[in-house]
């Protein structure tokens, strides 16, 4: 049985890992190079800057206001997601009233058709999602001004994705729209794998619903709960987010760079504005925030693992 274990082993693993290195490894190694180059993305021709480019960023005003809104897509956007989707999972699954002749634990009556309505965003491409909500912020025949002119609020008009004061948590709200289905049929797999005798002795002992969520459910479903927050986390930073302030807002990034994250301000540099060695050098900041964000997520939510 151990005789050539381990060319077994190196012989499946040797492929993954060859690709893994090629399209993953080494672009982030070449990204740190071109970081300290002034190469413009257009020319073979660059020449090394040193640490040139670092110091602009430092210097950079726009860079600093994109970091910004890109943590607090990181720190909320998970946050408000994953509670959410956690609370409807809950009720789906557990939160019903016990009917007549049935189990005690049981969810709200529907909730097969529950989960479909909410994975239904998934369905949808985020380009479609960002579009669809552009029209419907729309101050003048946007579908959200016209509810509330039509029960009387005429009085109360924003602009939404013009007002620099709203945009940024506009767009918030369409990720979260467009997210948590996933992470209601996520949470709603990990809790239908609960024994429902948990449940029933936590009946028992006179534990309510909220008791029973905090006590039984989320330290058995924490791990799914962990990696669902490293997931939502890397989404805020990166495509979720590029995608829908992209389409979404005016400039894109506007107004007044209110919505600008640091993946649009990288892909700007790099595509709009000739400037491949900066948006290099804010690429590498981006990977440091989100390498930092993974690591102190799965050190702050490390706890000892729960059988059932």
């Amino acid at each position: 049985m151990q005789h050539g274990k381990y060319r077994f082993i190196v012989g499946f693993l040797a492929v993954p890992l060859g690709l893994y290195a090629l399209f993953v490894i080494w672009p982030f190694i070449q990204s740190i190079y071109y970081s300290f180059t002034d190469w413009t993305g257009l020319s073979p021709e660059f020449k090394m800057v040193g640490f040139d480019n670092y110091e602009r960023m430092l210097d950079d005003d726009i860079f600093w206001k994109s970091l910004q809104h890109s943590l607090l897509f990181a720190l909320l956007l998970p946050l408000v997601t994953l509670s959410f989707a956690l609370f409807l999972a809950f009720m789906i699954n557990v939160g019903g009233r016990r009917r007549k002749g049935g189990p005690a634990i049981t969810g709200v009556r529907g909730s097969s058709f529950y989960k479909i309505v909410y994975f239904f965003p998934q369905v949808l491409s985020i380009a479609i999602v960002a579009l669809l909500f552009a029209f419907a912020y729309n101050p003048d025949s946007g579908a959200i001004n016209s509810i509330l002119r039509g029960i009387g609020l005429d009085s109360v008009q924003p602009l939404w994705l013009g007002d620099p004061n709203l945009a940024l948590w506009a767009v918030m709200a369409v990720i979260v729209w467009s997210t948590v289905g996933f992470f209601v049929v996520l949470f709603s797999a990990g809790m239908a794998s609960i024994p429902a005798e948990l449940y029933e002795a936590a009946l028992l002992d006179g534990a309510g619903r909220a008791a029973t969520f905090f006590r039984v459910t989320l330290p058995l479903l924490w791990d799914t709960v962990q990696s669902g927050w490293v997931y939502m986390g890397i989404l805020a930073l990166g495509a979720e987010s590029f995608a829908v302030v992209h389409i979404m807002t005016t400039g894109p990034g506007g107004p007044d760079y209110s919505t600008t994250v640091m993946v649009l301000y990288v892909y700007q540099k790099a595509f709009r504005d000739g400037q491949a060695a900066y948006a290099t050098t804010i690429g590498v900041a981006l990977l440091i925030v989100t390498l930092a964000f993974a690591a102190i997520i799965m050190r702050l939510g490390r706890r000892e693992r729960l059988e059932f």
